[in-house]
């Protein structure tokens, strides 16, 4: 491996701008696990998948912030921690990327029963929690992690770029499980949208005649089934590091440059915001008992206060609701 390049120099307008997204993607990230805690109805198994990944980039974006905030100079104690943490937070997030797309897969393509879904789901908390916690433990351990000079980072410490085996332990803390999860995913996205589409032309003609459980059922399995697009989000937000880690180790001064820099940053610390768009402020189901709690304690004040009606306003006010209500089942499952 070459020598390292000369530190790349974080602009201000850069720094504020990764600073933002750190902070946007820690409140998405906590968005998601607020609307878990608020509504058990929507605990399915696969967003309960997407809970455990929202925790991650909680983590993630946290200890970015930090780095980004702190702009390290040079190693110092809390560059390790923030490695360690970010290094361990990053990597649980790839593997639960993974995870989400493998359970997908085995749930709708192989469709996987409940029991060996249980246990599937212990896999996965071994894997993606384990695996990381060992790596960072022994990187901390062989003092690998460290001040890297911004070359493959925007402003956080990773890996040591004095190390002899720099390159190595790249590819442990991150790159490796990066790269396949590049392959990874789009193999199980693939094979799960061919599945999605030949179900749909074999059950269309039965639609009209399914019952209202069963419909409900559908909605709920169509919510499940956008989380396909987290492998999409994964890719196109990780890309931009994966191709600053090529130009490092190739010692192109092209690593430096103030697009790359920004795209980097936005892609390793706004995965918790895009998840957040895609599946509560682009899901009706959510979007709308978000909209109701907000606007809850704005109109139910002056709806105690107002006077009383005439007679027949509350009939007609209870009418409307035994309406309305009729309609929730349909309109809360629906995406």
């Amino acid at each position: 491996m070459p020598s390292p390049a000369p530190p790349t120099v974080l602009l201000p307008s850069e720094r504020a701008v990764v600073l933002l997204s750190c902070v946007l993607s820690a409140l998405g990230s906590g968005l998601l696990v607020a609307t878990h805690a608020l509504w058990p109805d929507l605990r399915t198994r696969a967003r309960r998948l997407l809970l455990f990944l929202s925790l991650a980039d909680l983590l993630s974006a946290a200890s970015y912030f930090y780095g980004v905030l702190q702009d390290f100079a040079g190693p110092s104690w809390d560059c390790v921690l923030q490695g360690a943490l970010s290094t361990f937070a990053n990597t649980s997030s790839f593997f639960w990327t993974v995870a989400i797309a493998l359970y997908l897969y085995l749930s709708i393509v192989r469709a996987a029963r409940e029991p060996r879904a249980g246990r599937l789901l212990w896999a996965f908390h071994v894997v993606s929690w384990g695996v990381p916690l060992v790596i960072t433990v022994a990187a901390v351990a062989l003092k690998k992690i460290g001040y890297d000079a911004s070359d493959v980072s925007v402003g956080w410490c990773w890996i040591d770029l004095e190390a002899e085996d720099r390159l190595l332990w790249m590819l442990l803390t991150g790159k490796l499980w990066e790269m396949l999860a590049y392959v990874t995913l789009p193999v199980l996205y693939f094979l799960i949208r061919k599945h999605i589409n030949r179900a749909h032309e074999a059950l269309s003609e039965y639609r009209p005649i399914l019952s209202e459980a069963h419909r409900l059922q559908r909605h709920a399995s169509v919510a499940d089934k956008k989380l396909i697009f987290i492998p999409l989000i994964f890719i196109c937000l990780r890309v931009w590091s994966t191709v600053r880690f090529v130009l490092t180790l190739c010692g192109s001064p092209a690593v430096r440059s103030p697009v790359l820099v920004v795209l980097h940053g936005i892609g390793n610390t706004f995965q918790g915001g895009a998840n957040c768009i895609m599946f509560v402020l682009c899901t009706q189901a959510v979007r709308t008992r978000l909209f109701s709690l907000c606007c809850c304690g704005c109109f139910s004040q002056p709806s105690a206060e107002s006077p009383a009606g005439p007679p027949k306003a509350p009939a007609s006010s209870k009418t409307g609701e035994s309406q309305g209500s009729g309609h929730t089942p349909d309109e809360l499952p629906s995406t």
